[in-house]
């Protein structure tokens, strides 16, 4: 059944202006705040932020001015937003919570409340330095687009986090930093079969598929929003076996269920753009085996076939 959802990620370079750091912080929010404007004008279902977003401008000596708690002036002004536009907005912070100070992002929903949190699981050692505490476990939240997952900028050096949002059936994950991270992301979307959506100061935000395709990438200058409308109801398979079947769907469900093919890869996903049966019942029609599941099945009868020691 398809799930189509309008993704949006916006990629403020920031460009401050204000002599105290109190006039910064404001500007700073006020710059993020004017291309999220923009960017609902596609009607979007997220918008994602650039990391830390009241940042820029600012040494090391203003993080505890800078992080604001949870119900602080920046989740308020995009709280705001969310429940006007009525869509989810990930806005990313350095939070102060429970006496500490952490690079968070912060879901709203379309009501404006909050609906997760996620704390960087692996900040800098210069953001550690400075008293920034690390986060302990991935987030991922139920929507009613679908199930999202988060990361922040150094976390796409560490698969603990990949793997968390994976574990978490995360089927798209919202990536802020100060970094483009570049292949890393479509090496991220191709391994756990997500959409990937980034934001980033400049350049080079993506929009990345289960496949690892890269569907749209920023320019700070003339394209600084990315918004794509992308299906929830996929499902990333090995050709192996499953290819016998693609006559057999073709013939009975025509453009309604689409096979996209990645040859170097051996791979392919699957989406449903019918209004009434999902990939979960073409999977058990068909009789298909996700990727993930022959891979285990691969490694259960190699296992099985190892010699035996004496």
């Amino acid at each position: 059944m398809a799930r189509y959802t309008q993704v949006a990620t916006v990629s403020w370079r920031g460009g401050t202006t204000g002599d105290s750091p109190e006039e910064k912080i404001a500007a700073n929010r006020a710059g993020q705040l004017e291309l999220v404007e923009r960017a609902c004008l596609d009607r979007p279902d997220f918008v994602c932020m650039t990391e830390v977003i009241t940042w820029y401008g600012l040494g090391k000596e203003h993080l505890p001015l800078i992080a604001e708690p949870l119900d602080g002036p920046t989740v308020a002004t995009f709280a705001e937003v969310a429940q006007r536009h009525a869509c989810y907005v990930v806005v990313p912070i350095y939070t102060q919570e429970d006496g500490h100070i952490f690079n968070s992002q912060v879901l709203l929903d379309r009501r404006g409340e909050i609906a997760a949190v996620y704390h960087k699981i692996h900040p800098t050692i210069g953001e550690i330095e400075m008293g920034v505490t690390p986060g302990t476990e991935p987030v991922v939240a139920h929507t009613d687009q679908g199930r999202v997952g988060f990361a922040i900028c150094f976390d796409l050096n560490f698969r603990d986090v990949a793997e968390g949002n994976a574990a978490g059936g995360a089927e798209l994950v919202f990536f802020s930093s100060m970094y483009p991270g570049g292949l890393q992301l479509q090496i991220w979307a191709h391994d756990f079969g997500v959409f990937i959506a980034s934001a980033t100061p400049g350049d080079r935000a993506r929009i990345v598929d289960p496949l690892g395709r890269v569907l749209t990438e920023s320019d700070a200058t003339y394209n600084p929003i990315l918004s794509k409308r992308l299906n929830l109801d996929y499902a990333v398979m090995h050709l192996s076996e499953n290819c016998e079947q693609f006559e057999a769907i073709k013939r009975k469900y025509g453009a309604g269920i689409e096979l996209d093919v990645t040859r170097p890869e051996a791979i392919f996903c699957m989406y449903s753009h019918l209004p009434d049966v999902t990939c979960e019942d073409v999977i058990r029609e068909f009789e298909l085996e996700l990727r993930t599941s022959y891979y285990r099945r691969a490694n259960h009868i190699r296992a099985a076939a190892l010699p035996r020691r004496k």
